[in-house]
């Protein structure tokens, strides 16, 4: 059986303030995948946005990676999509702080032992 939700943001680019977003229907079998790699290639009309996990290594990077999922989608979807993810890291940051994406800056060094 599909579970209907609904989202409370409607402050999405483009959308009018109070505009009501129609409901999305889940299917009851919905997997999540898990990704921590993505490529972004595109023609003229479309964007292609692939996900796979990338078992790498730091200082390996010869590894393969694995794509799982790939979604394809207009530009227009994907600048709509582009916003709802801006406003999601802006309130994640405003929240927790600053998302470092440069790994060498994240690792913290252990002391020898």
């Amino acid at each position: 059986m599909a579970k209907e939700t609904r989202s409370s943001s409607s402050a999405l680019p483009g959308r009018p303030q109070g505009a009501e977003l129609p409901p999305t229907i889940e299917p009851a079998g919905l997997e999540p995948i898990y990704t921590n790699y993505a490529r972004v290639t595109g023609t003229p009309e479309e964007l292609i946005l692939d996900f796979g996990l990338s078992t790498a290594l730091m200082g390996s990077p010869a590894a393969p990676v694995h794509i799982s999922e790939r979604l394809v989608m207009n530009y227009y979807t994907a600048k709509r999509l582009w916003g709802a993810l801006g406003t999601a890291l802006q309130r994640q940051e405003a929240a927790f702080g600053v998302l470092e994406t440069e790994i060498g800056k994240r690792v913290v060094a252990q002391p020898a032992r």
